[in-house]
């Protein structure tokens, strides 16, 4: 069952999420995601928020350029990290399309991360592979195509199947 709803750039519940994940520029701001196309998740807990960006490969500047770009996960609730990151890329299949054929990326700071956890963690057992850095020292993860889930939509879609 799909654990994610579609959100916005400025819902106030996911705000607080928002503030507290590392490369969160400006605490407080009513807006969190970058600007562009994007897709923004929200538990129906508002306990985990996942923004998947989609620039346009001509304005990117690391290696991946045309990719969708994981730009913030957080979660803070009882779900598996990485059962909510599966989810949130199935959600993000079933909103954008067909996948980019360098399929999806994110970037982690391993300064943030906990002493006593590996960097990228949840990604690699979503099925991300290390691809290696970007210019500025961010680890780089990796999900091709094939390897990602099949499309599934956000609760809200299900359920206006549903009530029809």
């Amino acid at each position: 069952m799909m654990l994610w709803q579609r959100s916005n750039r400025f819902d106030r519940s996911a705000v607080p999420l928002a503030d507290r994940h590392y490369n969160r520029r400006k605490v407080g701001s009513p807006q969190f995601v970058p600007p562009g196309r994007n897709i923004v998740l929200l538990t129906p807990e508002a306990d985990a928020l996942w923004v998947t960006s989609w620039p346009f490969a001509e304005y990117v500047r690391h290696a991946w350029p045309g990719a969708w770009v994981n730009s913030l996960f957080r979660n803070e609730g009882s779900q598996l990290a990485s059962v909510l990151i599966r989810d949130a890329v199935a959600a993000t299949r079933h909103l954008f399309g067909d996948p980019p054929e360098l399929g999806m990326v994110t970037f982690v700071d391993e300064r943030k991360v906990r002493p006593n956890r590996t960097p990228g963690r949840v990604y690699l057992r979503s099925g991300f592979r290390a691809v290696g850095r970007t210019k500025g020292g961010l680890l780089a993860f990796q999900l091709l195509p094939e390897d990602m889930p099949a499309a599934e939509a956000p609760i809200e879609h299900q359920m206006a199947l549903v009530l029809r």
